[in-house]
């Protein structure tokens, strides 16, 4: 029998899942899931998409993400497709992947930041932000509404 600390679910690039998949250890995608997904962790490989509505303690994310998101801890260096909701105490954005490109992609999304969230309705609507070719940084997120801070896409951490 295998560590438990050391298993995990991998869904392999070239393989598509279509339905709820429910797991007690994390889950690595590298080909695409679509449906229903819980989990500890979820780990979207580069190659990876994820479309549905997903519930997890944490999300690091290199690929595609589409649907609506649940989890403590959000890490995401890939791209969100049109009409996704975000929801998460920490999200952290990197734009400095190895190859030296600097790329995180937003479609039309919701993002909901921080623990007080679904007590106050704290939402920031991220508009596309793709840094410009000739290396300009990206307009500002627009505040959200209740005066906190706005999510960037900078770079700066």
């Amino acid at each position: 029998m295998s560590d438990p600390k050391s298993r995990k679910t991998l869904v392999e690039e070239g393989t598509q899942f279509k339905g709820s998949l429910s797991s007690d250890c994390p889950i690595e995608v590298k080909g695409r899931i679509e449906g229903d997904l819980s989990a500890p962790a979820l780990a979207v490989s580069p190659s990876g998409a994820v479309h549905g509505r997903i519930k997890v303690g944490e999300i690091r994310s290199q690929g595609e993400l589409a649907g609506e998101f649940d989890a403590d801890v959000v890490q995401l260096s890939g791209v969100v497709r049109d009409s996704t909701i975000i929801r998460a105490k920490s999200l952290e954005v990197k734009l400095a992947p190895p190859n030296g490109k600097m790329q995180v992609i937003f479609g039309e999304c919701e993002l909901e930041v921080g623990s007080e969230h679904a007590e106050k309705g704290t939402t920031t609507r991220a508009q596309s932000a793709r840094p410009a070719a000739d290396g300009a940084a990206p307009a500002p997120a627009p505040a959200p509404e209740d005066g906190s801070p706005p999510v960037e896409a900078n770079g700066a951490n």
